[in-house]
């Protein structure tokens, strides 16, 4: 029975030049009713599995799990915007919470999610199908979602079943990235800038031969044993289970439009081919997966160069200390997820740094990754189209704002455990993720899959347990500087002169696009090494060098596979300690939460190298083998790891809050910003607000989880600080008291980024954030710039971006994104601000500089800048986009699903919330 889903095109695909953009309604109308056949539905009733939620687990899933659309669809939408079923009916329940939350009960939870109960109730059964006429699988689908219910009476048939329902809902995006993950996305889905971003994105990180690609099956295989072997079996029933999908809908004619309009398929004719999956395209697809949310670290010769900076301006010694200060290793202040003093020392700052090779100042440039570029956009200007574009398409997945808020039953109103947790993926049409439940030997799963990787579900749910993730970003990556010698592409390895591998990818397009793209052709070049991929040239004392980029998931993506396989297995996971001998097989850089009726429990994934004795994980060492990891071997790219007890973990904790924070005192190998001021704050204030309270709830968690999700951080944290220094004396300027009194009354109303009211796209309190929004940078600017110089200023700013409010294009998430403030300088103004005030500061910064630390001329500053914010106009602090209109506050907060294939959704209001959302409290146990 064919399925029907709608696709989205990548932000460049549009009507092809033989389809008229805007085509009269009667031409339309013909072209559906010659592509459209009727789709079916059955009335079984689909078996259920042991469940133990009580009908109190529930999930979220915008836009919707139809992520496939035909080219009739397609049109269809962007002729009247009507939409596929089930290709956005999620969003406006996600959206919708915004508003409702002050209000929710637990027996409301499912007006803003879906009931992620096991099984489907006769009654609410939209379909079922026996996918190429099996008879060992059933897909069932719900009328209310139209979420894939898997039921397989042997493995083989379960696993296909999954396949097939992943390529109903999802083929497109699965081929786009499986091209993505090859560097080959430009030849398959046309020139345009994005696509450039995509494949070189990832190119440079993971630039994978065939062989390579082949090499990590065979690895996993070997690695993983009886467990192992399953893994590949279930791989080979997902394949067959995609390409019975691919023949069914070629035959039939009802696969993704995006094929025509790409020219994969002639419309008319049909001529053409969807290429088969193979397990190569499998492991492609996990590199782009892995590079997106589990591989934290690197960075090594950016410090560096704001090191230099630092001593450059200070001196060595001092600018060393101030350099500490500003990248707060081991903040004192810093918000933990094991908050009862446990200490898991990894990648502290050694008491006197071995190997270390720094670059010599203004010598480092960035290795060239395209060459050969042919067509219309050439040299730099399509260089930085390309990366702009790249951005903008996935850096809200990148930098995620994952979170997790897990209560403990010792604190519940039920006396059973209650979490509300989720990752974050971005916001795309259609989402990377995809909803399923899998039912079969061996495995009782229902949740959220990324799309192509869904053999087996990788956060959700089993019999009487759930489980999710959020980023964890702790270093797993170093950078060498291997000394060069002969030319440019040989290298000293162990003393001996070594050749570089080239390792090219090329790409050519042809002009099939409506947006004007000219055809084109480049080569992208990555040169290896045995200590991973060159990423930069420099010299070291004079000495030509290589800084070349390794991470220990190198070569090893697809490892994690028996992590996941074991989270879908009953009979693998039976409470919290099985949970976490499961994610400790997957070495992405995760961190990870589990809830049954009786326990929680959370563990810190990822291969955490050894280092060598001496060596700074902050910065660039010598390729020498005394500076490797310890045990190293790089014809495998593997070495000693921390030990398990060795990472953060924990079991029945009283709560846990994450988003994307510091994980455990002295787990020092994170990214810039954990300090005094974090988004996590906003979970760890209202959290353990209701933890002494006592009593919690599904409503009150998810409540908890609402407002923090609206929550300006600076506003919360920052700001009554900032106007505590301008309070210290009568603010006798108009223009900056009247400020003053707009942003006093916004923190008294809890400072909220809100609407008036639901639907009225205008937010209450709208001119105190136009006006917060305006002055962060220039107070930002104010405070630090003087005294840093303004070199330091801007290498600081290289680690640390300063702002990244919901409409900062120029921060490190980009436009309609959703996420927000992980990444600016709140913690900085916090204690630089304090310690202006005389308050206490626990790991000050090395200097005070507001106003050189003296209060009168910092409070001149702050109103100076006030003053000059409060004059900006919004056309000016929200410029307009190919989205919104300038000075549109509301529209250029809000998020947007980016468009990955030919169907498009409206924008939403702001939510700083995870993509993928569990609601869930167990009432029973196995």
């Amino acid at each position: 029975m064919p399925r029907r889903t709608p696709g989205t095109t990548l932000d460049t695909l549009r009507t092809p030049r033989r389809f008229p953009k805007f085509l009269k309604a009667a031409s339309i109308c013909a072209l559906v009713a010659g592509l459209l056949s009727p789709v079916t539905a059955g009335a079984a009733r689909a078996a259920t599995a042991d469940d133990h939620c009580g009908g109190q687990c529930s999930d979220i899933l915008p836009p919707g799990e139809n992520g496939n659309a035909t080219l009739a669809e397609i049109l269809l939408n962007q002729a009247f915007g009507t939409q596929p079923a089930h290709a956005e009916d999620q969003l406006g329940p996600y959206a919708d919470l915004a508003k409702g939350y002050p209000t929710l009960t637990d027996d409301k939870i499912n007006s803003f999610f879906n009931d992620a109960s096991f099984g489907v109730p006769s009654d609410q059964v939209a379909s079922t199908e026996k996918p190429a006429g099996r008879g060992d699988v059933t897909i069932v689908r719900d009328k209310k979602s139209g979420v894939p219910h898997i039921t397989g009476t042997t493995r083989y048939g379960t696993e296909f079943g999954a396949g097939y329902a992943a390529a109903e809902d999802r083929l497109w995006l699965m081929d786009v990235f499986r091209h993505v993950g090859r560097g080959q996305l430009t030849s398959f889905a046309g020139g345009a800038p994005a696509n450039q971003g995509l494949e070189q994105q990832f190119y440079r990180s993971a630039p994978y031969t065939e062989a390579d690609l082949q090499a990590q099956i065979d690895t996993a295989v070997a690695k993983g044993g009886a467990r192992g072997r399953q893994a590949l079996a279930d791989v080979d029933a997902y394949l067959a289970g995609i390409n019975a999908y691919i023949d069914a809908s070629d035959a039939g004619r009802y696969f993704p439009g995006e094929y025509d309009l790409t020219g994969h398929k002639d419309p008319i004719t049909n001529a053409g081919t969807i290429e088969h999956f193979k397990a190569t395209d499998l492991v492609a697809l996990s590199s782009v997966i892995g590079s997106l949310f589990g591989s934290g670290g690197g960075g090594e010769v950016t410090n560096a160069l704001s090191l230099l900076a630092a001593q450059a301006e200070y001196g060595v010694q001092e600018g060393t200390r101030v350099w500490e200060s500003f990248r707060e290793r081991n903040d004192p202040e810093a918000v933990l997820t094991l908050h009862d003093g446990q200490s898991f020392p990894y990648a502290a700052k050694p008491a006197t740094a071995q190997g270390e090779a720094l670059p010599d100042p203004g010598s480092v440039t960035q290795e060239p990754l395209v060459h050969d570029r042919t067509g219309s956009a050439t040299g730099s200007a399509a260089k930085g189209a390309a990366t702009t574009a790249a951005k903008a398409a996935v850096s809200s997945a990148r930098r995620g704002m994952s979170n997790a808020l897990v209560v403990s039953g010792a604190h519940t109103a039920s006396g059973h455990p209650v979490a509300v947790f989720g990752p974050q993926t971005g916001y795309f049409a259609p989402q990377l993720l995809l909803l399923q439940e899998i039912q079969g030997p061996g495995i009782s799963a229902r949740g959220a899959s990324f799309a192509g990787l869904s053999m087996y579900v990788e956060l959700g749910r089993g019999q009487d347990y759930s489980w999710s993730a959020t980023t964890s970003g702790q270093d797993i990556i170093d950078t060498y500087a291997v000394e060069l010698c002969q030319d440019d592409v040989h290298y000293l390895y162990h003393g001996t002169c070594t050749a570089m591998d080239k390792v090219e990818q090329a790409n050519s397009w042809k002009p099939t696009l409506a947006d004007g793209t000219a055809a084109g052709s480049y080569t992208m070049r990555v040169w290896r090494t045995k200590y991973g991929p060159v990423q930069y040239r420099a010299t070291v004392g004079g000495k030509k060098v290589a800084y070349t980029t390794l991470r220990s998931s190198y070569r090893h993506e697809v490892d994690s596979i028996i992590g996941f396989q074991m989270l879908n297995d009953p009979d693998a996971v039976k409470g919290p300690q099985d949970f976490q001998k499961a994610t400790q097989h997957i070495n992405f850089t995760f961190n990870w939460f589990y809830a049954d009726a009786q326990h929680t429990a959370y563990y810190n994934s990822g291969d955490n190298p050894v280092r060598a004795n001496g060596v700074d994980a902050e910065f660039p060492v010598w390729a020498q083998s005394a500076y490797e990891w310890k045990n190293w071997d790089p014809a495998t790219n593997t070495a000693d790891y921390t030990p398990t007890s060795a990472h953060p973990n924990s079991i029945d904790q009283d709560y846990y809050i994450s988003w994307n924070n510091k994980q455990a005192k002295d787990y020092t190998a994170a990214p810039w910003g954990e300090g005094s001021v974090h988004r996590g704050d906003l979970l760890e204030d209202r959290v353990k607000a209701l933890v002494t309270a006592g009593g919690v709830t599904r409503a009150s968690l998810t409540r908890a989880m609402a407002d923090a999700a609206l929550a300006d951080l600076r506003a919360e944290d920052v700001l009554p600080n900032l106007l505590k220094v301008i309070g210290s004396s009568q603010v006798t300027d108009p223009t900056a008291a009247a400020a003053v009194s707009k942003l006093q009354a916004w923190v008294a109303a809890g400072a909220r980024r809100t609407e008036t009211s639901a639907g009225s796209k205008a937010y209450a309190n709208a001119d105190a954030v136009r006006i917060l929004d305006a002055w962060w940078p220039l107070l930002v600017k104010g405070e630090f710039e003087p005294r840093l110089g303004s070199d330091l200023y801007t290498a600081f700013t290289a680690n640390l971006p300063v702002d990244e409010s919901p409409s900062a294009g120029h921060g490190a998430t980009g436009s309609h994104a959703g996420s927000a403030f992980q990444y600016g300088w709140w913690s900085y103004v916090d204690k630089d601000i304090r310690a202006v005030l005389g308050e206490p500061v626990q790991g000050p910064l090395a200097q005070t500089y507001c106003g050189g630390g003296n209060l009168g001329a910092c409070r001149d500053m702050l109103i100076s800048t006030l003053k000059q914010a409060a004059g900006t106009p919004a056309a000016q602090v929200y410029p307009g986009d190919d989205q919104c209109s300038a000075g549109d506050q509301w529209c250029a907060d809000s998020i947007a699903q980016r468009a990955l294939g030919g169907i498009k959704h409206g924008k939403i209001s702001w939510q700083n919330r995870p993509t993928y959302q569990q609601v869930v409290e167990y009432t029973s146990h196995r």
